[in-house]
C-alpha cells in the first residue's frame, strides 16, 4: 500500500483480489459510479453501465466474499455516501481510495462429477432459522412446479418472487439466487441437463427486468446466480451435498448471513436439491 498526497485529500493506493465475474466492468472504459452502502468493511458502487454486473462490492476479508467483490488484503479507507467514483480501465476510484485488481478469483468453480443417487434428501437441510418467506404460496408454486417440470408455474412464481421483501437483498431474491446456483451446479455435477436448461428459463425471467423490480444490489446478485455464481458459503453448501466437505458446519456458516439472508439461501438450495434428484429419474 502507498500513499499520496492530492491538493485536497490524501490517497491511498491499493491492490486485491478481484471476482472475474466483474472483470467485463473492471476492464471497460472509466465511467463514473455511485455510492449505494458504505460500511466498515465494505462499500458497494453502483457503475452507470448496461453491462453486469452493474455493482461493484470492495470488501474486506471481514465481509461476505460476494460474487461480484473485489477483495482489500489490507483495511478500507473511510469513504461516504456521496463520494465521487469511478471504475474501469482496471481501476475502482472512490473518495481517497484507488484501487487496482492484481489477482483474480472464480466465483462459480464446478462440483466436478456426482452420483445423482449420493444426493442427500433435501430433509438434509432442515431449517434451523426461519426464511423470511416461510409459508409464502409463491414458494411453495416455485418449489412444486420445479420439481414437476411445470415450467410455467416455475416462472410465474419466480417473477412473483422478485423483489419481494426488506432489505438490500430482499428474501425473494434470495430464494431465487440459491435455486438457480444450485440448479446449475447440481445438474451439471449429476449430468441432469433438465435441470441445467430450468435454470436457464428462470434465470432469464427473473434477470430480465431486475433492476427495475428489485434493488441495485440484488439484481446484480441475481445476474450473478444466473450464471452460477455465488459466496463462498453457498458454494461450500453444494460441495457438502455432493460429498467433498462435511454439510453442517457449512449449513450453519450460510444460516449466519445476514437477518434471513442465509436461511432464505438455503431455502432456494433446498428446492434446487429436490429438483435436481426429481428431474434427475425421468427421462
Amino acid at each position: 500500500m502507498t500513499v499520496g498526497t492530492h491538493a485536497r485529500r490524501v490517497r491511498t493506493h491499493v491492490t486485491g483480489a478481484a471476482s472475474t465475474a466483474v472483470r467485463p466492468v473492471l476492464e471497460a472504459s472509466r465511467r463514473p459510479a455511485r455510492v449505494l452502502a458504505a460500511f466498515p468493511a465494505g462499500i458497494y458502487l453502483e457503475v452507470r453501465t448496461e453491462l453486469e454486473p452493474s455493482v461493484i462490492a470492495v470488501v474486506t476479508g471481514l465481509a461476505t466474499r460476494l460474487p461480484n467483490s473485489v477483495l482489500l488484503a489490507g483495511a478500507l479507507p473511510r469513504v461516504t455516501m456521496g463520494d465521487e467514483a469511478f471504475v474501469g480501465d482496471g481501476t475502482v476510484e472512490v473518495g481517497g481510495l484507488i484501487l487496482r485488481a492484481r489477482r483474480w478469483w472464480d466465483p462459480s468453480p464446478p462440483l466436478g462429477a456426482v452420483d445423482p443417487a449420493a444426493l442427500p434428501p433435501s430433509s438434509a437441510l432442515a431449517r434451523r432459522g426461519r426464511p423470511g418467506l416461510d409459508g409464502n404460496d409463491a414458494v411453495e408454486l416455485l418449489a412444486t412446479s420445479c420439481a414437476s417440470e411445470w415450467l410455467l408455474g416455475a416462472v410465474t412464481a419466480a417473477e412473483k418472487l422478485v423483489g419481494l421483501g426488506p432489505g438490500l437483498t430482499p428474501s425473494g431474491d434470495d430464494v431465487l439466487a440459491g435455486l438457480l446456483v444450485t440448479l446449475r451446479h447440481l445438474g451439471a455435477a449429476t449430468g441432469c441437463q433438465k435441470a441445467v436448461d430450468l435454470a436457464g428459463w428462470l434465470g432469464a425471467a427473473v434477470t430480465f427486468d431486475a433492476r427495475t423490480r428489485t434493488t441495485p444490489i440484488s439484481a446484480t446478485l441475481l445476474h450473478c446466480a444466473a450464471r452460477g455464481e455465488a459466496c463462498p458459503e453457498v458454494l461450500a453448501v453444494l460441495r457438502g451435498l455432493a460429498g467433498r466437505r462435511p454439510l453442517e458446519a457449512a449449513l450453519r456458516r450460510l444460516r449466519g448471513l445476514g437477518h434471513t439472508s442465509g436461511a432464505d439461501l438455503a431455502q432456494g438450495i433446498a428446492i434446487g436439491l429436490e429438483t435436481v434428484r426429481a428431474l434427475g429419474g425421468r427421462k
